[in-house]
């Protein structure tokens, strides 16, 4: 009896993890995602220009072979109308913005797709810009999915819009509000209620227009701690996305209702490990080992996406959560700065879960990141990759990754082991990492993105190479002069 009770509770608590059907939850995923914008990086004029790069539309269209190369899938800023990065859009049919026209996005989804790289619209649905004052909105005309006019009665009643005595609705009627809000307040605009049967028909037909007419393959969704999680579900149930990730900046306990919420039916970004990972700028590495406060040390590593830095912890201060590798508090161009942040990225890309690379990174980093990325599909780790023999002490970790194809092993720290496991070689050697591939250094076939070949692989200068013939490759297939 006491075995059929164990076996119940296990089954009840990884069939989140199991499920099949999940919507937007690609099971054992492969996939690696790029955000290939930061904040402002649509502008001509800024300080980070010059080291970022500036990511409108058509300078991202001069990057694609290279995005292709190493990325299944691409996250984009919102696109529709509203001025600055998007985050306040004001008509969603409009896909005219500070990022470019809509001529020149449909064009860059098209290149990305000829490479087999899928692209996520970030959907903003948690609030709407105003028209010309608080209340009113314009017209969304989505063609044969529906034209829309939302209403200061489809603005949740506990809006600051209502109590604001500069506001055009101030003090208005309750018939004239919508219902109470499902979640957070957001201040920056105008809170639309998703309890409302216009609201969700809305959010319907813009999710479905942007698969089927923007030709987006996935969503992004942008501060689901405004709204109930089952909103999130009804929306991808009523769409079909291959993709959905989640913003919701809290804890992991906070994090798992939110899935629960949603049946299930997204991934989120998983914040609680983003902030486990500053600690290895002091060295702290006891929390990889125990991730207890993550998507994976709970169980739920097929929902995590996982990241370094984003648009808001990057260079935007201590009110966007005090991150030590922000631009703004460290020089990426310092050596000690490159071991801190690479490490975060061996450890995201040798881990379960969807890695998320952020632009400034890629941009410093291309090569480094590339090559890691090129190991983690030569293993064929995905979300849900199996974990063991961690270890961790004073400034090393290690952990034992079980990919599709290969198991590799992750070494972290300035106290790491360099001796070479029995039936494995040195894939990846840097500053404070080290990686390992099951498997000799043989010719063998080699399943990943596209970018290895055929060959005797070899290390040359920390980095995995590849000999066929008389020529020399690099991890991403370049011939090596």
């Amino acid at each position: 009896m006491k075995k059929v009770i164990l076996s119940l509770l296990t089954v009840l608590f990884v069939a989140p993890a199991m499920r099949a059907e999940n919507i937007g939850v690609p099971s054992e995923c492969e996939d690696v995602m790029l955000q290939v914008f930061y904040w402002d990086s649509y502008k001509t004029q800024t300080s980070t220009d010059s080291k970022y790069g500036r990511t409108k539309w058509i300078d991202l269209l001069k990057d694609t072979a290279a995005i292709n190369a190493n990325f299944d899938l691409v996250w984009f800023p919102p696109s529709a109308m509203g001025g600055g990065v998007g985050y306040t859009h004001k008509q969603l049919n409009n896909q005219d913005s500070d990022w470019g026209t809509k001529a020149k996005l449909l064009e860059l989804i098209r290149a990305l797709h000829k490479g087999n790289t899928r692209v996520l619209a970030d959907i903003v649905i948690n609030h709407r810009g105003n028209k010309s004052n608080w209340c009113d909105f314009y017209q969304d005309n989505f063609g044969s999915y529906g034209t829309y006019q939302l209403t200061q009665k489809h603005i949740c009643r506990g809006d600051e819009c209502f109590t604001d005595s500069k506001s055009s609705c101030y003090n208005a009627a309750s018939s004239d509000r919508g219902a109470s809000d499902t979640g957070s307040n957001f201040d920056g605009a105008r809170d639309m209620d998703h309890t409302s049967e216009f609201v969700q028909s809305w959010a319907k037909a813009y999710v479905q227009w942007m698969l089927d007419v923007m030709e987006y393959d996935g969503f992004r969704y942008d501060m689901t701690l405004g709204f109930h999680g089952r909103y999130l579900s009804m929306y991808n149930e009523a769409s079909q996305p291959y993709f959905s990730v989640s913003e919701l900046w809290d804890g992991i306990d906070r994090q798992i209702t939110h899935l629960q919420q949603t049946n299930y039916n997204t991934m989120i970004f998983d914040f609680p490990m983003k902030y486990q990972l500053n600690g290895i700028v002091e060295g702290s590495y006891g929390k990889l080992k125990n991730p207890t406060n993550s998507l994976r040390g709970k169980g739920y590593s097929r929902y995590s996406v996982t990241f370094v830095d984003n648009h808001d912890t990057f260079e935007r201060g201590n009110a966007y959560g005090n991150n030590q590798y922000a631009g703004e508090k460290c020089d990426m161009s310092k050596a000690t700065v490159k071991a801190q942040i690479l490490q975060a990225y061996a450890y995201i890309l040798m881990m379960p879960g969807v890695p998320c690379v952020f632009w400034p990174h890629w941009t410093y980093y291309k090569e480094e990141i590339n090559a890691l990325i090129a190991l983690r599909k030569l293993a064929g780790i995905h979300s849900e990759s199996a974990v063991t023999g961690e270890e961790s002490g004073l400034y090393k970790y290690e952990a034992t990754i079980q990919g599709h194809h290969r198991k590799a092993i992750l070494r972290l720290g300035k106290n790491r082991s360099l001796d070479i496991p029995a039936g494995y070689y040195m894939a990846a050697n840097a500053d404070h990492y080290t990686v390992f591939i099951e498997g000799g250094q043989g010719v063998e076939e080699v399943k990943d993105n596209g970018a290895l070949r055929n060959g005797e692989k070899f290390i040359k200068d920390g980095r995995l190479m590849i000999r066929v013939g008389e020529q020399t490759y690099d991890a991403q297939g370049r011939l090596m002069k």
